[in-house]
């Protein structure tokens, strides 16, 4: 099965208040958990690591150093 590019995985530049996107898509693959988040849910990643994080939950446990 043909699968078109807004299938796959985006790949994006992370800073602090934005993203860019590197490569089109559709999601982006949480850092931690590995759930599909649609460009348009993404609300937290880190600018100094580069991940895309689900939940604000995740985001700030993973800044923490506790997963």
């Amino acid at each position: 099965m043909l699968m078109s590019s807004s299938d796959k995985a985006a790949k994006l530049y992370y800073s602090p208040a934005s993203f860019r996107v590197l490569r089109p898509g559709r999601h982006v693959l949480c850092a931690v958990s590995g759930e599909p988040i649609p460009l348009e849910e993404l609300r937290y990643w880190s600018a100094e690591h580069q991940e895309p994080y689900a939940t604000a939950e995740i985001a700030t446990r993973r800044l923490l150093g506790q997963i």
